[in-house]
Formats: structure tokens, sequence, C-alpha cells
């Protein structure tokens, strides 16, 4: 890879020090976000002795990268669930199977995603790198609402999104902190609160910003008719996306320009084997260009099983017996999220819980201000009318987890018993949707789930 044009080249140490301009490896660790700190955690140092012994130079490109793109993860054996997949929806096997292998499929690559912008930031610098990984640290989230919207499921798109708010900031965030706690039982695990306080601040605008529909219901008289409503919570939704948006690159201004320094993921000597696989990651491992090739690859192939997972997640439903709502907010996030979560469970327990909050609360903040009214606009020009209105029980669960992970974090202190008390919050919110069963008809992506009949919050266009 000595050059980044040659686009399936595989550097050695020598090539690395050359390709990587001086000082920019110290830069790049320093500014990694928590995000890209998390994954590593998951990956493996890669073998290439017998490549090298490869005599075709373009060959042993090839199966260097083959060998640090797919072998270079320990969730390796869970690729063999996408072309499962596709044979089971190319011979029409049972559509819950599809769904259930594309979901176990989405996992490596939610995690190879995260490498490969990691990969590509040696090239571009740490703050373009930056932007990379806050576009593409919740590919798999926007693309199956995009998708599900194409599929004019409305329903799905703002289950899916809710559901991943909530598994950061009460499965994650809470088995992380209990993890954590039971690991270090004997020392106090303290946290910085600075980066938690202005991710806590933005994700209370969004809850404002869902809130407001919602009331707005509320607050009509009676006089006014359910259209005329509808309209007024569609329109003030599509102005309130716009200022979340507004938001958001503000977000990204502060955390990767003028406030670095409160999202770095802090680092010490305590941990040599730690330090030691940072190490191995400062330098590159596979060219620019095959980099990038790699990158828009497994996009595709992410859009691929989002289609199977869309596509089949309304006949899942009624194979499980298990409604829409329950599979689109608890089991998407955790199988989608899995190895971010499996990450963020790991720092805990080294007591770096800086690294699992960037975790927890930057893709909260992220999916939030960012997902969340980006499928509003996307849907507006697809002439879908999706508002933020999630209905009074699902904001009602936003909201309070929102409160309750902003009262746990208050002191800047971690014990166990703060972490398991989000996961049992986490645990009632998701028996909670288990037992709302109420039939609703084919085709609305609702599935078995209750719709308000005034206000629209999860209705099709």
């Amino acid at each position: 890879m000595g050059s980044i044009a040659e686009p399936w080249g595989i550097s050695t140490e020598s090539e690395n020090a050359n390709a990587t301009p001086k000082g920019l490896s110290r830069e790049l660790r320093h500014g990694k976000t928590a995000h890209n700190m998390s994954s590593s955690s998951l990956r493996k140092k890669s073998d290439l002795r017998l490549i090298q012994k490869v005599p075709c130079k373009t060959l042993k490109n090839v199966l260097s990268n083959l060998q640090e793109v797919i072998l270079g993860t320990k969730l390796t054996v869970l690729f063999l669930a996408i072309p499962l997949a596709v044979i089971a929806d190319y011979y029409h096997y049972g559509r819950p199977l599809i769904f259930g292998l594309s979901l176990i499929g989405l996992t490596p690559l939610a995690e190879r995603v995260s490498f490969l912008t990691e990969q590509l930031a040696f090239y571009t610098g740490p703050t373009v790198g930056g932007l990379l990984n806050a576009t593409c640290g919740n590919a798999t989230e926007l693309i199956i609402a995009i998708l599900a919207l194409a599929h004019n499921k409305v329903a799905v798109v703002k289950y899916s999104l809710l559901g991943s708010i909530l598994s950061n900031l009460l499965l994650v965030l809470g088995s992380s902190l209990f993890c954590g706690g039971i690991a270090n039982i004997r020392r106090d695990q303290r946290f910085d609160r600075k980066q938690a306080d202005v991710n806590f601040f933005l994700l209370l605008m969004g809850l404002l910003c869902h809130l407001l529909p919602l009331l707005l219901k509320y607050a009509a008289t009676g006089e006014a008719s359910t259209s005329l409503i509808n309209k007024m919570s569609l329109s003030l939704s599509r102005t309130s996306s716009i200022v979340m948006l507004i938001a958001y690159i503000a977000y990204l201004i502060f955390q990767l320009w003028t406030h670095r320094q409160l999202f770095e993921a802090q680092e010490d000597d305590e941990d040599d084997a730690y330090n030691d696989e940072v190490t191995v990651e400062e330098t590159p491992v596979i060219g620019f260009w095959s980099g990038f090739a790699w990158l828009a690859g497994m996009t595709l192939v992410i859009a691929l099983l989002s289609e199977y997972v869309v596509a089949t997640i309304e006949d899942a439903s009624d194979s499980w017996g298990l409604s829409v709502s329950f599979i689109s907010i608890i089991l998407l996030p955790i199988v989608g999220n899995a190895a971010e979560h499996a990450g963020a469970i790991i720092f805990a327990f080294k007591n770096k819980l800086d690294i699992s909050l960037g975790v927890a609360l930057g893709s909260a903040t992220q999916i939030s201000l960012f997902v969340v009214p980006l499928s509003v606009i996307v849907a507006w020009i697809m002439g879908i009318k999706m508002d933020l209105n999630f209905n009074i029980l699902e904001t009602s669960c936003l909201a309070l987890a929102i409160i309750i992970t902003a009262f746990t974090l208050q002191d800047g202190t971690s014990h166990y018993m703060k972490g398991l008390v989000l996961v049992l919050c986490y645990v009632i919110i998701a028996a909670c949707f288990f037992v709302d069963q109420i039939p609703q008809p084919k085709g609305t992506g609702l599935g078995m789930q209750p719709k308000n009949s005034v206000g629209g919050g999860f209705v099709s266009a």
C-alpha cells in the first residue's frame, strides 16, 4: 500500500511509516471517537505470513484485504448469515427465517463499517475521519429507515429509531455500568461529566421536538378537524427537523473542532495490553481506495439485508406472535448494534467509562438529532407524511429514559446499582411493548400495535 493509488494494497510497517504523515498517528490516536475505540475491542490481529508467500502480487493483495476485512474481527462467523439470507430469499424459504438471518448478518457489517471509516481516517485526517464516523456510525439504522419509507412503513421507521435511542440509553449504558461496577467493585468508577452534559442538552432538545407535535393534538380545540391537526403537526415536525439538523451540524463543529478535547477517548498506562492493541491500530492496514471500495460494497450489502428486514418484518411478527413494535423497538436495536454494545461493556470492564459513555450517549444523540430528522426530510421529499409525533406511550418512554439516565450520571461516579436500575427500566419498557399486541390491518407497518385515531402519530400516508 506504499501508494494510496494502489487499490488493493496491504502495507508493511516501513511503508506505513512513509504513508502516514509525521505526527498524524498520535493525533489520530487521541482524536479517535468512542465508537472507534469500542469497535476496536472486537478486532483481532491478522496473521499475514502465509499470504506474503503467495508469488502473484495481485492475488496476494486481494487475499491480504480479505484477511483484514473479513477475518479481522471476532464476529467473522456471523458473516455466514449473509449468503444464507440470500439463498433463503432466492429459494423462497420462510420469511421469518430470512428476517432472522438478515438481522444476524447486519451485526458484523456494522462493526466492519466502523473499522473501514477508521482506516480511511488515516488518509483523510482526524477531522474528515470524524465526519465519516458521524455519517456512517448509524448507517444501518439510516438505511433501514429509508427503505422502510420506500415501502411506506412509517411506523417501522419510528419504532426502530426510538428503539435505538432507548437501547443505547438504558440497555447499553446500563449493562456497561453494571458490568464495570462488578468488575471494579472495590474502587469507584469515575468519568468526565462534560461530554455527558452536552449529549443530554441535545437529547432534551430532541425530546422537545417530539413532545410539541404530540401536545398540539391535545391543545387543539374541538372545532379543529383531525386533518387540520395532522397538517399542523406535520408542518411543525418538518420545521423542527430542519432545526434539529442545524443543531447536529453545530454539535459536529463543537465535537470535531472547537471542543474536541471533551470527546477524545482518554487513555492511560494502566492497561499495557490495551495500549499495545492501540499501537497496532495506529497504522493503516489497507489502502485508501480499497477501504473506499470495501465501504461502498458493505453499504450495498447492508442495504440488501435491510430490504429483507423491512419486507419480512410483518411476516416475522405474525409467525413469532410478537408485535411489530416489540420487534422494531427491542429486537432490531439489540441485534443490529450488538458489536457496538459489546465494545462498550468491554471498556467498562477496563474501568474506561468515558469510552462506554461516549458510545451510548453519542449514538443516542446521533440518532435523535441526525437520523430521525433526516428521515422526516427524506419522507417529505418522497411525498410521505411522516411527523415527529411518536404517540404518548412511545414519547413517554423516551422522556423517562432520558430523565432517568441524566439523574444516574449527574454526580460523575458509577457503581453496579446504577447500571442494574437502567437495565431493569429497559426490561420494563420491553415488557410493555411485548404485551401491547392489539391487531391492526396489514400493510400499515403497524402489525399488532394500537394506533391513536387522532394525531396520526404512526399512520402511514
